[in-house]
């Protein structure tokens, strides 16, 4: 696996993606100043906001809200393997699961690792597919903070999706 972003000289289409491929992100620092900016604005909760008051919580200090740290590894998702990579991304339709295993601290360095569990092109559409992502997220000592299903929709070649065209109906 490559530490750094990869990028491509050429767009990376649907039938360039293999399933059982793995890549990684660089890594990010969470800074104290982030968490709590961002728990003031969308997570209010003592443990995300307040230092003092976080020390008297059962988590026993600061931690970034999960939805934090998911924005954070959609970022590194985005820059690092998405666009980094040329992927044709059209978008995600969803996420069909979302764990958060462990919190997620000021100093925390996270990464972003992915594998493509399967890969499905599209009925409807013959211009896209559908690619399934195990992503995991770790931290500087390797423990795994967040995993999650992704599904992203990926552009097909255009020779491939004109292929796949049905015949217009006569009129």
């Amino acid at each position: 696996m490559d530490d750094a972003p990869q990028t491509a000289a050429a767009p990376t289409y649907f039938e360039d993606v293999a399933v059982g491929a793995r890549r990684r992100s660089r890594s990010r620092a969470v800074s104290r100043e982030e968490i709590r900016a961002f728990g003031r604005a969308f997570d209010p909760q003592p443990f995300h906001v307040d230092d003092e008051a976080a020390e008297r919580t059962h988590w026993g200090g600061l931690i970034a809200s999960g939805w934090h740290t998911a924005a954070i590894a959609m970022r590194l998702l985005v820059e690092d393997l998405i666009q980094g990579a040329g992927v044709a991304s059209l978008g995600s339709p969803g996420v069909d699961e979302l764990r958060w295993l462990l919190p997620v601290r000021p100093g925390d360095e996270l990464t972003v690792e992915t594998r493509v569990l399967d890969k499905t092109p599209s009925r409807r559409r013959p211009d896209r597919g559908t690619v399934r992502l195990e992503v995991v997220v770790r931290n500087q000592r390797d423990e795994v903070v967040l995993t999650m299903i992704s599904l992203g929709l990926v552009r097909r070649r255009p020779a491939a999706a004109a292929a796949g065209r049905q015949p217009e109906a006569a009129t």
